[in-house]
């Protein structure tokens, strides 16, 4: 049977009882009986219910001191300066005003015109980043005096740290290989990472990344599906079109001509070869074919001549100026067989399965898709557009989203675990104070300077309190 404790609950004069009292109640403290549920053989001081234990390896939080915004650091140094004390808390400020500061150096530089850095402007963006480097390189030492080193909650445990212990190492490696003379200009393009530095110390941008790495994981099966889904239509792409975008319109090899012309090994439209003609062989069953080729154009005018009427032409060329008076040369153009180049420099292929990878890709984003649709088309048949549709919904429409609902998804249970975690710290911390409030009391004074002095903390000033601290405590000792 649980014990009971008197519960302190002031009544107004009209309901105090008439008659002779009890012996251990007044007119001034009535009580009322509270089942605390607490047994008979259970101490005062025992532990409160289960709702309200705390496991072995818990620790009871408290609220966060408006003081102390950075609890790893120590909250007071040199016995006057706090963490938020002008000195110490200008420092994050200072560190985001020298990080601006080299994003405008960064984007004020001109390497194309002063490549030897000869001119006033290029000096003075030079003495810039002199300073920004030392402050960054200073901050790094303080920081490792201030934190150590190696540990789990040193310097160099936390991945930001490492990203800024990175970039001033780059850049010692930068400034010792111009003493020697030594030129890497990979080197210094480890100086675009600098503004990076500004990711952890906005606290918004720095859960952002946060919440973009726990996506990594479960992104990883979505990557892994993409690579089946590349690779599946690469090995399709490869089997069906290897070396056919490299088919073209040849002459003869038997055609001479005479004279000083000089005409290009096979056809190409207007002398651009970023968009070929793209011809089909006789045994495939393309669009395109060598017998489309359009007739030469001459300032304006189709060409009507043959090759046999050159000479004659050349003769009277100069006497007449007479529309198509000129030879079509593409006429000539009507072998069609495999050559050596690829459009568009060669990027774009179905050769072997790492091109086919690189064209997959680009026609998933939707750049440039149908250009290539058209020439697997000239090339092979009208019907592979069905390849073509098949990837967009699939890599298009389908993975991409997969993509973005697991980001999604992935950012709504990390929100919803971190509001869970400070609702339990909030729940940690109102349990270890209310504790108190299920040990029984000693008397009805003892219940009555407590009902009283809670509304008095809200209006004495704080510096009144620990005395009625010492007094609750005096009393509750007799």
């Amino acid at each position: 049977m649980g014990r009971h404790v008197f519960k302190f609950i002031p009544q107004p004069p009209s309901t105090w009882p008439a008659g002779p009292q009890p012996p251990h109640t007044s007119a001034i403290c009535p009580l009322e009986p509270v089942d605390l549920g607490i047994s008979e053989q259970q101490t005062p001081l025992e532990q409160p219910p289960s709702s309200l234990e705390l496991g072995e390896d818990e620790e009871v939080t408290s609220p966060p001191d408006p003081d102390v915004p950075y609890p790893d650091l120590a909250p007071v140094v040199f016995f006057c300066l706090k963490q938020t004390t002008s000195p110490r808390s200008w420092c994050i400020k200072m560190v985001m005003m020298v990080i601006l500061l080299n994003c405008v150096t960064l984007g004020m530089y001109q390497p194309c015109e002063d490549m030897d850095c000869l001119s006033d402007r290029c000096k003075i963006l030079q003495v810039f980043d002199d300073f920004i480097f030392i402050f960054f390189a200073m901050e790094m030492v303080l920081k490792m005096v201030a934190l150590g080193i190696f540990g789990k909650k040193c310097y160099l445990g936390d991945t930001w740290n490492r990203l800024d212990f990175f970039i001033v190492m780059a850049g010692m490696v930068e400034y010792s290989l111009d003493l020697q003379n030594i030129n890497l200009s990979a080197i210094r393009t480890v100086r675009v990472l600098r503004p990076l530095k500004a990711i952890n110390r906005v606290p918004s941008m720095r859960i952002l990344v946060n919440l973009l790495l726990d996506t990594l994981p479960m992104l990883g099966n979505v990557l892994l599906l993409c690579f089946f889904v590349f690779f599946i239509f690469g090995i399709i792409g490869v089997q069906l079109w290897a070396g056919l975008l490299r088919n073209r319109c040849f002459m003869e090899e038997n055609f001479t001509v005479q004279g000083d012309i000089i005409l290009p090994p096979y056809y190409q439209p207007e002398e651009d070869d970023e968009m070929p003609f793209i011809c089909s062989l006789s045994g495939d069953n393309g669009i395109m074919g060598c017998h489309e080729i359009p007739p030469l154009k001459e300032r304006g005018h189709e060409c009507c001549l043959d090759k046999d009427d050159y000479y004659y032409y050349n003769s009277v060329r100069q006497e007449f100026n007479i529309s198509g008076m000129c030879v079509n040369w593409n006429q000539y153009y009507n072998v069609c067989r495999t050559g050596n180049a690829n459009p568009h420099k060669g990027a774009i292929n179905f050769d072997n399965i790492g091109y086919a990878w690189i064209v997959i890709f680009q026609v998933i984003t939707l750049e440039g898709w149908v250009e290539i649709m058209y020439y697997v088309m000239d090339a092979h048949s009208f019907y592979n557009f069905i390849y073509f549709i098949l990837l967009i919904i699939v890599g298009s429409f389908f993975m991409i989203n997969l993509c973005l609902v697991v980001i999604a998804t992935q950012f709504s249970e990390t929100k919803q675990r971190e509001h869970q975690l400070m609702q339990e710290q909030r729940a940690r911390y109102l349990s270890s104070s209310t504790v108190a409030s299920y040990m029984e009391p000693g008397d009805c004074y003892e219940e009555i300077f407590q009902y009283i002095s809670g509304p008095l903390r809200a209006l004495l000033p704080k510096q009144l309190l620990p005395d009625l601290k010492r007094e609750a405590k005096r009393v509750e000792l007799q």
